[in-house]
């Protein structure tokens, strides 16, 4: 784990045709709900290419099924289809269509459900409680360094030996790709030694020692005995676990899920007084507004004028 990754002509995908130029440009889980999205399009009687008055007939249709979310998604990958076959102009996009979509989100629009943070106080109850098998110490390592590193779950299980760098301070760990990062230019991050107990350089050390050679992915699937596989934990498991630990001390396992860590790591450190910049460092956030609401949550409390007056 002493240096960073870089592109050989080894790892570097040979590409032979155009269409996996297309494939590429795309994430395989935005592909996926993409080719679902199409196919129940087409299924209820859509054509490609389609007009604005189908596609407002076809959101009228879904409004009573489904989410105003899912239909949003579902009408960006028509849109998303219309443009790359260079349809114009482009249907999704046309005043009909945009006036159905308010029209839906003022009679269907509900406020977007939120999972709940995983705070640093519920955290270190958990290691507090972890057992010490080797479950217990794969399990701390995910949620200490998903934690500290602010990470998605897919960025967390993506993990490899080989994209961790050990320096004085802690660790330097390269996301190789995000969602945010489609084309996988990549980023650091810095996993500092902690202070107290919790540190979760040392838990990711006691499930290290588990694993030889120390290659491949750094969180695995394991069995019920505890013996470590070499598979790749996959991104769904991370949910399971936090559930399953938030469960263990009290808390209601229906609120909580694999993003559950990410969201705690930044109400927490607004908490501790953390600046949003660093925090986002961290994170990885596109932007200021798209930690707006972490930061609303945690600041509800700070100057609440209901302190004065009860």
């Amino acid at each position: 784990m002493d240096g960073l990754p870089g592109p050989s002509e080894e790892n570097t995908p040979k590409v032979t045709r155009p269409e996996d130029l297309l494939e590429a440009a795309y994430a395989t889980n935005t592909r996926r709900a993409y080719r679902s999205d199409i196919t129940g399009f087409l299924k209820w009687g859509g054509s490609i290419p389609s007009s604005p008055e189908q596609i407002a007939a076809f959101i009228a249709f879904r409004a009573n099924i489904c989410t105003v979310a899912t239909i949003k998604r579902q009408l960006a990958s028509l849109s998303s289809l219309h443009s790359s076959l260079g349809h114009a102009p482009n249907p999704v996009k046309s005043r009909l269509v945009a006036s159905a979509i308010r029209g839906l989100t003022r009679l269907h629009g509900k406020p977007q459900r939120a999972v709940a943070p995983l705070l640093i106080e519920h955290l270190r109850e958990i290691l507090d409680n972890m057992p010490k098998s080797t479950l217990g110490k794969r399990d701390a390592a995910l949620l200490t360094i998903g934690f500290a590193g602010g990470l998605r779950r897919s960025e967390l299980v993506a993990i490899d030996f080989e994209d961790i760098a050990q320096v004085p301070a802690g660790f330097r760990i390269t996301i190789k790709r995000s969602k945010t990062d489609q084309a996988g230019q990549g980023r650091l991050i810095a996993i500092a030694y902690g202070r107290t107990r919790h540190c979760p350089i040392k838990y990711l050390d006691a499930w290290s020692c588990k694993i030889e050679p120390q290659t491949g992915p750094v969180f695995r699937s394991c069995t019920k005995g505890g013996k470590v596989r070499r598979t790749r934990l996959a991104a769904e498991s991370v949910a399971t676990i936090v559930k399953k630990h938030a469960d263990r001390i009290g808390l209601d396992a229906g609120k909580y899920s694999g993003h559950s860590l990410r969201a705690g790591f930044v109400t927490s450190a607004i908490q501790a007084g953390a600046r949003e910049y660093a925090i986002r460092r961290q994170t990885g956030h596109a932007s200021a507004a798209t930690m707006e609401r972490y930061v609303r949550i945690a600041s509800l409390f700070e100057d609440n004028p209901t302190s004065l007056l009860l």
